[in-house]
């Protein structure tokens, strides 16, 4: 990045916090200290009003913001393919709202950017299921995250008739499996919790803060619950053509894909109490799966197929 570059996204990342220090504009950067203060003077004289504060940090002069800047083709094209992203995989309270965006972005752009733009939104399509449609928003789920407080849910769980009240604190928002998760520490359960959005009935911002939770990291806790401690693993070779339908069965527990040919081999975890599942699914490939590991899910898998024929009186004998 050249020093016009740096200043332009400097003043940008100012306008976006309330006080930054400069040793975090320096990592940020990736420059010298030093740097930001020869940057941050440099700003200075070209008329950006910059309030700072010693052991605070620095931050612009309340109500100033910077003038409109002009999109790049690869910053409009990544803003489309974001905006087509956030139309599949959300719901209807974001879509009217990015497409308003995309709207207010394209309108700015040079006539013939304008066009490019157009024409990648037409011939560009995103292969992925929507979400299934639940209660509550997911704008009003952003936005409870966004304040930082306890919420009260109504939450309908897989194996409930009827909805149950709870007190959570949100750590986090994900979409995994086609559907948006909601990770957060029940009170009532006393432990980290992951809630179907689709399943809450409804969601309630409270005026109590969240407490704190310094041992708390979305990523690990994530990987620990795709593939937790107590894990069988599996080692399958299927046809190339049936990888995509692994991955949608297994992707966040799959350890490892190996592609030799026409055929891939993926190592997966799985529960020990799925088993059966897991032999059932394999069993449903026919002869496109080839058990590697373990051998007791190559006999359970063999056991069944003998069990469908008998039931079906097509035995061989």
């Amino acid at each position: 990045m050249n020093r016009t570059d740096r200043l332009v996204s400097m003043v940008m990342l100012l306008q976006s916090r309330r006080v930054i220090t400069a040793a975090q504009l320096a990592a940020h950067f990736e420059i010298t200290e030093r740097t930001v203060y020869r940057d941050l003077a440099a700003l200075g004289e070209g008329g950006v009003p910059l309030v700072g504060e010693p052991g605070v940090g620095y931050s612009l002069m309340s109500g100033y913001c910077l003038p409109p800047v002009m999109f790049s083709p690869d910053e409009a094209f990544a803003f489309v393919t974001g905006g087509l992203l956030v139309e599949r995989m959300t719901d209807a309270s974001m879509r009217d709202a990015i497409r308003s965006a995309v709207s207010k972005v394209t309108a700015v752009l040079p006539h013939g950017l304008q066009g490019r733009v157009d024409r990648l939104r037409k011939t560009m399509v995103i292969g992925v299921r929507p979400p299934t449609k639940g209660s509550v928003p997911l704008s009003t789920v952003q936005r409870a995250m966004s304040e930082g407080c306890v919420l009260r849910l109504n939450y309908l769980g897989a194996a409930r008739g009827e909805p149950t009240e709870r007190l959570i604190e949100p750590l986090g928002l994900v979409f995994y499996l086609d559907h948006w998760h909601l990770i957060a520490w029940c009170r009532l359960r006393k432990d980290m919790r992951d809630f179907r959005v689709d399943r809450i009935v409804r969601c309630e911002t409270l005026p109590e803060p969240i407490s704190q939770h310094p041992g708390f990291n979305l990523n690990q806790h994530l990987a620990k619950c795709m593939v937790p401690e107590r894990s069988e693993f599996a080692v399958i070779v299927v046809p190339v053509g049936l990888l995509e339908s692994v991955r949608r069965f297994w992707g966040p527990t799959i350890i490892e894909e190996e592609t030799t040919g026409k055929r891939a081999r993926v190592r997966f975890a799985f529960r020990p109490e799925g088993f059966d599942y897991v032999a059932r699914w394999l069993l449903s490939l026919g002869t496109d799966a080839e058990i590697h590991s373990p051998d007791a899910l190559r006999v359970k898998v063999a056991d069944l197929a003998f069990a469908t024929a008998k039931h079906h009186q097509l035995e061989k004998t």
